[in-house]
């Protein structure tokens, strides 16, 4: 049990080590590479709709433009995000397992008690400027056609679409995806920190883009705070073997929620009961082959 309790407390720091998740990275300039070191993301589902919040730490091998690509399966209401839910979530989960473990200490099913962290995130720098657009593409050709003259009219004099990207992209079209969010941001060798974009669009299943980064190189490590009524059992796409539970699931109220999102508490219809823990995908992004959708 000792064990266990220093396992959860080692695991529920909300952070990654290495991460390229959620989209694909276009630079402006040829033969530079995107580093993600650290990505936050919240998701929200009621069955019907969902709300996706995404912030990024980013940095690259040289300065650049880059543009960023979203696939989402609806056309996205798109806004700014409160950065500050992430800690405020990651602490309420600490609080709850810290209550949970002293219940089992009372009743002598434990040895020990280790402080868990307090969930801090770590920003090196905001990036107040985002340049986001939210495309409808009909075919691939037509997405290859739309990046490349945005390459042009921003300077790009041999704007080069890599293959790896024109082939993922054409996956998600004949999956019936046609919806994509653009966002160019600004980068250097220095990290910085995105300011965090809230995402709330219609979808029949909780979604969160993976195989989009296929292009990228390297290994990532995911980690996600879902919020949902119920826990969820059917996984058609990423293996739920492959979708690693953090902790056991803690139980949050309607006034608790609505302390960290009062959108996320109105979407989920002000619930006495839902369900709050932390999933992680780790593997190789090559390897990817589909996105995690859940039910």
């Amino acid at each position: 049990m000792k064990k266990i309790f220093l396992m959860f407390v080692l695991l529920i720091a909300f952070h990654a080590q290495t991460v390229y998740a959620d989209r694909g990275s276009i630079p402006f300039k040829p033969n530079i590479k995107i580093f993600e070191p650290v990505q936050r993301a919240m998701i929200a589902w009621n069955g019907q709709e969902e709300i996706l919040l995404l912030s990024t730490d980013l940095k690259a091998s040289d300065s650049t433009k880059v543009l960023e690509v979203i696939p989402l399966p609806s056309e996205p209401v798109v806004k700014k995000g409160d950065i500050e839910v992430f800690k405020r979530a990651t602490e309420l989960i600490n609080r709850k397992l810290r209550e949970r473990h002293a219940m089992a200490l009372g009743k002598g099913r434990a040895e020990g008690v280790v402080k868990p962290p307090a969930g801090e995130v770590t920003f090196h720098k905001k990036i107040g400027a985002h340049d986001i657009s939210v495309t409808h593409v009909l075919d691939s050709d037509g997405f290859i056609e739309w990046v490349e003259k945005y390459l042009k009219s921003a300077g790009v004099e041999n704007p080069l679409i890599p293959e790896a990207m024109k082939e993922v992209i054409a996956e998600y079209l004949n999956e019936g995806f046609s919806w994509f969010v653009f966002d160019v941001v600004e980068l250097d060798e220095n990290p910085k920190t995105n300011e965090a974009i809230q995402y709330r669009f219609k979808t029949d299943f909780l979604f969160y883009p993976v195989k989009i980064t296929r292009t990228e190189e390297g290994y990532t490590s995911i980690k996600l705070l879902i919020l949902t009524p119920l826990l969820l059992s059917k996984f058609p796409g990423i293996p739920i073997n492959e979708v690693k539970l953090r902790h056991e699931p803690v139980s949050i109220s309607s006034r608790e929620l609505r302390s960290l999102s009062e959108e996320m508490d109105d979407l989920l219809g002000h619930r006495e009961d839902m369900k709050l823990r932390i999933w992680e995908i780790r593997g190789k992004l090559s390897s990817f082959e589909k996105d995690l959708i859940a039910r």
